[in-house]
């Protein structure tokens, strides 16, 4: 196993320089493929938290270099942190994998996707206008889009890099300050595109990065009253305790992106081969730790043993192994509250009658690997069916009309994303009407772009990243209202 990545930064990132935190605490992050502590990482708390706002209040300051700069030359400059990003390429991906567990090739398309997301937003940096408004009477009138100020980026470690840069480069572009605080699992690519975004040229203090605990350097980021908007991806457990947080001391613009339990429907008219293989990759991808996973998959009776077959034989012929391997489609799960939740809920399956066709195991080794796991005789109330599992788990349920299929598919809390395989387009756009889910994927699954917007209904989130939508989500409206006075010539 490649594990000789070396870790060139641990400490906290305030104010482009790096400084130990001021307690002095330390933190292990460890790889979930062998169980070996990486390195110790500086542990930031409620006085890191206080500094690295400091630095970005002062950036944020009016007159200052930021505020003052070009909003061209802020796409610039991400520009020239995507270039960064591609010239480090080989390297950021090792310490991904290390620091994660997910597959190499895994942590390539992160990265690629990443750097395509910074290049998108750096072109949005100076095409973003207000609008003249035709007011009644003798005024001039026009709105201003304006950044917030300070934006607290709270980062989840199942997509480290990708997420850091959906985060960070709309907020840049559209003139904000960060502080960002990245997961406690997997604080090493963070640290480092910290050093890139120096190299880059960015002021001291636009963006700060302080890796911690949640309770302690999370919750102090979210009740700062300096702070103006938090945007934090994760579970929607911890959503809503950011949500009362946000609201302690004061009012703070808020967008979460929370856990899902996404329904993929497939028709009898649907390609059996096709439609198997999206839905295993939609299930498994990133060992299952993905919100937006494919995690009830729902066929239609009439092709139902076909698929659960054809499904059983995709997951059996699964690599599951050393992340480093190139041959590997499946590495750990990323610490072991998380492998112990997913053995839980495999456990309960077999209890509530789901039939287990294959997997279903830990795999036995120093690292927190699990047996690929296909459930079929689902039904919807059992819990495999209800709570978001965050592992390699398939469930496969039985359906036989469409409006059986709606109702079910939005019978759960969540609503961040949904999918349908079928040749009927009336089918189609049935389910695209009928399903409350922020995305909604027909005959392919996790298919996305920077372009296009990306959050969830219900409990599943508030607010969108990506795309124009996910631009505005940095900005607030400043009306602008100018008497004129009538004089003769």
């Amino acid at each position: 196993m490649a594990s000789n990545v070396q870790v060139k930064f641990t400490q906290i990132f305030i104010n482009n320089e790096w400084v130990d935190s001021v307690s002095g605490k330390k933190f292990a992050t460890i790889n979930p493929a062998t169980g070996e502590k990486i390195v110790d990482v500086a542990e930031g708390d409620k006085a890191d938290i206080d500094r690295a706002v400091a630095a970005a209040k002062e950036c944020f300051k009016l007159g200052s270099v930021w505020r003052t700069m070009d909003a061209s030359q802020r796409g610039r400059l991400l520009y020239r942190l995507a270039d960064l990003m591609e010239r480090d390429f080989d390297y950021l991906v090792q310490l991904e994998t290390l620091d994660n567990g997910k597959p190499v090739e895994a942590s390539k398309s992160d990265l690629g996707e990443s750097i395509n997301r910074v290049r998108y937003t750096a072109g949005q940096a100076d095409k973003i206008h207000g609008l003249t408004i035709p007011a009644d009477g003798n005024n001039f009138a026009y709105t201003r889009l304006e950044p917030y100020g300070i934006c607290g980026q709270i980062i989840p470690w199942n997509f480290p890099i990708l997420l850091f840069s959906m985060k960070i480069a709309p907020a840049l572009a559209t003139g904000n300050t960060c502080v960002v605080k990245p997961a406690e699992q997997t604080p090493l690519t963070a640290l480092y595109l910290a050093n890139l975004i120096k190299e880059a040229g960015f002021p001291p203090g636009a963006v700060n990065v302080v890796p911690g605990y949640g309770p302690t350097a999370g919750g102090a980021l979210v009740v700062h009253r300096d702070v103006n908007k938090i945007s934090f991806t994760g579970s929607t457990e911890v959503g809503k305790l950011i949500l009362q947080g946000a609201g302690k001391e004061s009012i703070k613009k808020i967008t979460l992106e929370l856990g899902g339990k996404s329904p993929l429907v497939i028709c009898d008219d649907a390609d059996i081969d096709t439609a198997a293989m999206i839905a295993h990759e939609a299930c498994f991808i990133n060992q299952g730790q993905c919100c937006c996973a494919a995690t009830r998959t729902f066929v239609h009776e009439a092709i139902y043993d076909k698929f659960v077959a054809k499904s059983k034989e995709l997951a059996m012929k699964r690599i599951v192994g050393d992340p480093f391997d190139l041959k590997t489609q499946q590495g750990p799960q990323i610490d072991e509250e998380q492998y112990n939740k997913v053995l839980d809920l495999i456990e309960s399956g077999k209890k509530e009658g789901a039939k287990l066709e294959c997997g279903g195991q830990k795999i036995d080794s120093k690292g927190l690997f699990i047996q690929p796991t296909v459930f079929s005789n689902v039904t919807d109330k059992m819990r495999i069916a209800v709570e978001e599992i965050f592992g390699p788990v398939q469930q496969i349920l039985k359906f036989k009309t469409m409006d059986e299929v709606i109702e079910r598919s939005n019978d759960t809390d969540y609503g961040l994303a949904a999918g349908i395989f079928t040749k009927n387009m009336d089918n189609a756009n049935m389910y695209i009407q009928g399903v409350r889910a922020g995305t909604v994927w027909v005959n392919t699954f996790l298919d996305g772009s920077a372009q296009i917007p990306f959050g969830g209904y219900k409990m599943s989130g508030i607010g969108r990243e990506g795309g124009d939508d996910g631009l505005r989500e940095y900005l607030q409206v400043k009306a602008v209202v100018t008497k004129i006075t009538q004089k003769n010539c």
